[in-house]
């Protein structure tokens, strides 16, 4: 029975759909256009939690910042989207996978009952790890400090750029001040309304699929996952509108300097209307066209005292 042509092809079926599971499980909370781009040497970090933030938002899950690239500057980490048929859990898979399944496949291995019942011994085992590698990495400890808040204000800000020193204490936003050592380069109210402004600006690009116009205010990597996604909405005919943004609150959550660019991960609640519409009809295909709120972590960077860019964008 367990030699026959039709328990083999079921048996290979099922462990295919068993190591492709395994994978999904790594790879679940990576959703486009919720978690990509850099935060520096702090990529593979938690960014600590805020008031606007309550719990720590895990590492960013989509970006191209290798581990060599974090190295030069001081910060050995492992690569940002570690494989599960890499290292540890690649030995217990490729074992199981070359050892168990090929070898059923041709005639030998697993030897009868008592094999299959190590097989499915296995996959629980193997299952096992994966699950506690993945919660691992997603309770990483937040950095020490407390959260830093401000609160959207209806009046007029200067939404211009800012030097690229540390601001002295007189100039720097009250957020800052309440941030202590978490903020290493001293965001002023200058910057946090450039932060608000860059917001509402690409929402508004990216709803116009204006690429000019998010090439200016993104890093080239953010750049990169936002015309990916455009594009993949044009080759399937749709449009996603967001709308009628406006920022309700946002936490410094921190700030540093790497060499010659600063970077300042801020958690941002807001309302939008954000839906996705046929390109032909022009119908609501998914969303509803009322205001919902949305919370995330945006991370900006400046280069050499230039302007702030988007670097990362986040699900909270």
């Amino acid at each position: 029975m367990f030699a026959s042509k039709g328990f083999r092809f079921s048996a290979l079926l099922a462990t295919l759909i068993m190591a492709f599971s395994l994978v999904a499980v790594d790879t679940a909370e990576a959703r486009r256009g919720g978690s990509f781009g850099s935060r520096g040497i702090r990529t593979e970090r938690s960014v600590p939690s805020t008031q606007v933030s309550p719990n720590t938002t895990a590492p960013v899950q989509n970006t191209m910042t290798n581990s060599t690239t974090r190295n030069t500057v001081g910060n050995a980490t492992t690569p940002a989207r570690p494989s599960l048929f890499g290292g540890f859990g690649g030995a217990l898979l490729g074992g199981f996978l070359f050892s168990g399944l090929f070898g059923m496949l041709f005639g030998f291995g697993f030897g009868g009952f008592g094999g299959m019942l190590a097989l499915l011994v296995q996959v629980a085992i193997i299952g096992l790890i994966v699950a506690f590698f993945v919660r691992r990495r997603q309770q990483r400890p937040a950095m020490a400090g407390g959260p830093l808040n401000y609160e959207a204000q209806d009046t007029a800000r200067n939404y211009g750029g800012s030097g690229g020193t540390s601001a002295p204490r007189g100039q720097r936003s009250a957020a800052s001040q309440r941030a202590g050592r978490r903020d290493e380069v001293g965001i002023t109210d200058q910057d946090l309304g450039t932060f608000e402004s860059h917001l509402k600006q690409m929402q508004d690009a990216y709803s116009r699929e204006d690429y000019a116009a998010l090439r200016q205010i993104t890093t080239p990597e953010v750049m990169g996952y936002l015309a990916e996604e455009l594009g993949e909405n044009a080759t399937n005919g749709l449009r996603n509108e967001v709308f009628d943004v406006n920022l309700l609150a946002g936490d410094v959550a921190e700030a540093w300097r790497e060499g010659g660019t600063d970077y300042a991960s801020v958690a941002m609640r807001y309302e939008s209307r954000d839906v996705i519409r046929n390109r032909g009809t022009g119908e609501i295909v998914s969303g509803d066209d009322r205001v919902t709120e949305t919370t995330e972590v945006w991370t900006f960077q400046r280069q050499n005292g230039s302007r702030w860019l988007i670097s990362a964008i986040q699900d909270a």
